[in-house]
């Protein structure tokens, strides 16, 4: 049984607030099953902080939260200052959401000091925060997607034409989203040209890479986790979310008095829920997920596309797991004890010895040294 969780959450995000809540949430439920756990704080302006006082989104309210800076050293963490014996992590858990804490960045840290993670590892990570890339890994496996193309920042400005030609082969109404950001940040609807040169606009000032996509008019919105258990994978039940507008907002999603309502289980004929079920599993079965993921459907009819994969969901899918507080922290404590009993062994790694020879000596030592230089 693992004693110290290490919860990572903030970064440099346009969901930076929303990662505050959902590690916060985390650290305090694995509070309550007695871990000893480490919140780690990773500032908007860079670097990591973490202290033991970090126990509330309230903590955050301030523009610059001061916390004591801490590093990531081999298998744990160490202060900045002060003492300097580094503290042990015996799994970690990112609950970062956007940029590079789900980018894969944060995953690769990690792995580089040696650190177990209860969350998806870095290819899975870098492929499914990049909608281009998601998009050509969806089909590759033959699964449905709405036809769609990428534009990068570069290409729209150089050839503004041929990105018009292509939108208009799609056909209006299209849904234009930044590639690397969530929670429906910079997503717009366009019923004409003009429309969607001023949703580039917006998208291209928070990423440099844009996904144009078909619009599913009368569309449902639902979704489904997975996690792992063992050899194999734990579906959640399926959620569907509820919206007024052309496309679930961050506001509907987040915010007060616009949060819409949700339903689980979704109310779906069975072969459509069959269906999602099976483009989860798989998935699951090719990405090998470790952690918890979420997949998010749209629907129109009988008809079902994959629309995008979370590698770090909000409040990491605990409400599609079970409804209480305790219901939660059970399921928090599963997914820390699954990294923990099945560590991944380091492979082999191979050392040629060549560093050893006089790769300089005599003749042919001249030809490759010039050859270097």
């Amino acid at each position: 049984m693992p004693k110290t969780v290490a919860v990572f959450f903030g970064g440099n995000s346009n969901e930076h607030e929303i990662s505050v809540i959902t590690g916060m949430l985390a650290v305090n439920l694995l509070r309550a099953a007695k871990y000893n756990v480490i919140p780690v704080y990773l500032p908007r302006a860079g670097g990591m902080a973490s202290s033991k006082k970090m126990r509330s989104v309230a903590d955050f309210r301030t523009p610059c939260p001061q916390f004591p800076a801490v590093r990531l050293t081999g298998g744990g963490l160490i202060p900045e200052r002060g003492r300097k014996k580094p503290v042990h992590i015996d799994v970690a858990l990112n609950c970062c959401h956007g940029g590079m804490g789900e980018d894969g960045t944060l995953a690769a840290l990690l792995a580089w000091h040696n650190i177990p993670s209860a969350s998806p590892d870095v290819p899975v990570s870098a492929v499914f925060m990049n909608k281009r890339l998601s998009k050509l890994a969806a089909r590759g496996m033959g699964l449905p997607v709405l036809p769609s193309f990428a534009v990068r920042e570069e290409e729209w400005q150089a050839e503004k034409g041929k990105t018009l030609s292509k939108a208009e082969a799609l056909g209006y109404p299209v849904v234009v989203k930044p590639c690397r950001l969530g929670s429906s940040v910079g997503v717009t609807v366009a019923k004409s040209p003009e429309e969607l040169e001023s949703a580039l606009a917006l998208a291209f000032r928070l990423d440099d890479d844009a996904l144009i996509e078909t619009y599913l008019a009368g569309k449902r919105d639902v979704n489904c986790a997975a996690c792992r258990r063992g050899e194999g994978y734990v579906l959640s039940p399926l959620e569907e979310v509820f919206s007024e507008r052309d496309i679930l907002t961050f506001g509907e999603k987040y915010e007060g008095e616009e949060k819409r309502a949700s339903q689980i289980p979704a109310d779906l004929p069975a072969p459509v829920a069959e269906t999602i079920r099976n483009i989860m599993q798989t998935l699951c079965e090719n990405f090998a997920f470790r952690g918890v993921v979420r997949g998010d459907f749209l629907v129109a009819g009988e008809e079902v596309y994959f629309n995008e994969l979370n590698t770090v969901p909000g409040s990491l899918a605990c409400y599609l797991y079970g409804r209480t507080l305790t219901e939660s922290r059970n399921f928090l404590v599963s997914l820390v004890e699954e990294a923990a009993a099945a560590p991944r062994e380091p492979k082999e790694v191979l050392i040629s010895g060549i560093l050893n020879e006089n790769i300089f000596a005599r003749g042919k030592g001249c030809k490759r040294r010039q050859n270097l230089l």
